[in-house]
């Protein structure tokens, strides 16, 4: 009985530790879609991880990367979780999103752990089923 109360607590702890993981991650992610519906392009790209941050070097290159690339990131009519995958080691969160002209999309975001929080290391849009299906 012993034993099988110690498994029990094992299990509910690494899924505790796992739903922590999934809302800090879906927090960053929604945390950078408000600030780019605020157009506060400083804020969306301190959710950016070093390597996006070296690649775009200010935040208004960033946020023009962002509304020219994925308007619907930039202005989506409404965005939901989806599942979290690993992959190779990697965290993967998809969120569908609805654009401004009805359609949706599918957002995964590729994260990363840091000293200071998740960070989003890439987005990658992906053919999303029809929504009346």
């Amino acid at each position: 009985m012993a034993r099988f109360l110690a498994v029990l607590a094992i299990c509910v702890g690494l899924s505790t530790a796992v739903q922590a993981q999934n809302a800090e991650i879906e927090a960053t992610i929604e945390s950078q879609l408000r600030a780019f519906i605020a157009d506060d392009f400083n804020e969306a790209f301190s959710y950016a991880d070093e390597t996006i941050k070296r690649i775009f070097q200010t935040p208004e290159r960033f946020g023009q990367m962002v509304t020219d690339g994925y308007p619907m990131v930039h202005r989506p009519r409404s965005y939901e979780f989806q599942d979290l995958r690993e992959v190779a080691g990697g965290l993967y969160q998809n969120v569908l999103i609805e654009d401004q002209f009805g359609n949706y999309h599918i957002a995964e975001y590729a994260m990363r752990a840091t000293p200071d929080g998740w960070k989003i290391r890439g987005v990658q849009i992906l053919r999303a089923p029809d929504a009346g299906s």
